[in-house]
């Protein structure tokens, strides 16, 4: 029996229509993302928005809008259903009334990467993949890493030499092979794309395969749920390759469809960089619909050291759609509010997750939030990860 409504992949440039139960990675024509497109209309008749909520948790509970056709292939490690925290030391120091943390250092491997890795991994298994391969700043590779070796799936991993021990360490104890880079991701990626085109390796690379993102959209499914089928005003979300700021706003459009939110009213997003490497901020800053190749990225926050992301356009065209923006934010203030994370609150946040923080701070010098508004800031992974940078 089929468990997905997934009608087709979908390219989010050309719009060219491609089958999804074929191996496909990004459009050949435009060399653009692909996307997962479902059902709607027959989902919205057949499915129980509230028999979802009952069920068994994790993310695989939402499986008629994922892309796994047969139960047998997801591959489960206890992913999603992470805790949504309210904030209310922080609240009444920084004079707000609705401030959230989305913590997601709960998942598998201690980071939202098991997200997206759980959903690609299970699709690749589907579709007969025997062997991926993927560059990483980090926390991805380990993921990977994991649910490969669930699967039974063979890994490869390029990594920056000066990736977080933890995260090496975490891939090949799963059994992967780790070659460390010297340079950036973009470095990595440059290497696997090759070895993937010459020995047959599927790439998961962000956003040059479609799946990845559908694991991270259920972020957005649960934020709804939490919010009994409301929005919140405003989203603060560390942007390295976008996907988990993507597949929100994809989230949100698909929840509209199906005629299960309360309201339209959609969140403000924002994307936050470290002022070392801010390719969408420069872009947002500009009115630009791509970003250009950061130069000399560098920043204690490995999963934000991402000088382009492949999907640059669409991460923009979802902050302007949403009326947010783009800030960036010193390695200062990253560990600043890293500390006071953990000294307010007792959440010891990765770096990227304590940008989120940082952010808050300055939007709220610049008046962009109001007092009131529901905010919620996305701790991506567990500070344990780091303690490289805290030696």
């Amino acid at each position: 029996m089929s468990l997905s409504y997934l009608s087709h992949l979908e390219c989010s440039g050309c719009g060219k229509q491609y089958a999804h139960r074929e191996v496909h990675t990004f459009c050949p024509i435009c060399q653009s993302p692909l996307l997962s497109i479902y059902d709607l209309v027959r989902a919205h008749l057949k499915v129980d928005r509230d028999e979802i909520t009952r069920r068994k948790k994790g993310m695989w509970r939402w499986h008629e809008l994922l892309p796994v056709i047969h139960e047998e292939n997801q591959i489960f490690l206890g992913e999603g259903d992470t805790p949504l925290l309210s904030l209310p030391r922080l609240e009444k120091e920084l004079g707000l009334s609705n401030l959230f943390v989305k913590d997601e250092s709960s998942n598998p491997t201690g980071s939202f990467k098991a997200r997206g890795l759980g959903a690609a991994i299970s699709k690749a298994k589907e579709l007969g993949v025997e062997k991926v391969i993927i560059p990483t700043a980090g926390n991805a590779g380990g993921a990977m890493a994991a649910y490969a070796a669930r699967a039974g799936i063979k890994a490869h991993i390029f990594m920056p030499k000066d990736t977080p021990h933890a995260n090496i360490e975490e891939s090949r104890m799963a059994g992967a092979e780790v070659v460390l880079v010297d340079g950036l991701i973009s470095d990595a990626a440059g290497m696997a794309g090759e070895k993937a085109r010459a020995e047959g390796w599927f790439d998961l690379s962000t956003f040059k395969e479609p799946y990845r993102l559908e694991g991270k959209k259920v972020m957005g499914y649960e934020l709804a749920e939490a919010f009994d089928w409301t929005l919140p005003e405003v989203i603060i979300y560390p942007t390295g390759g976008g996907t988990g700021l993507v597949g929100m706003w994809k989230a949100f459009a698909e929840l509209e469809a199906l005629g299960w939110l309360a309201n339209t009213k959609r969140p403000r997003m924002v994307s936050v960089q470290a002022e070392g490497c801010a390719p969408v901020v420069k872009a947002f800053e500009k009115g630009a619909t791509f970003c250009d190749f950061w130069i000399n990225a560098h920043t204690v926050a490995s999963g934000l050291r991402v000088p382009k992301s492949f999907a640059d356009h669409l991460i923009l065209q979802n902050i302007y759609d949403s009326q947010g923006i783009a800030i960036a934010v010193s390695d200062e203030a990253i560990l600043e509010s890293q500390k006071q994370l953990a000294c307010m609150e007792g959440i010891f946040a990765a770096p990227e997750g304590a940008a989120t923080l940082a952010a808050l701070k300055e939007l709220i010098k610049q008046g962009w939030v109001q007092p009131e508004e529901r905010i919620i800031l996305f701790n991506t992974g567990s500070g344990l990860k780091y303690l490289d940078y805290k030696s």
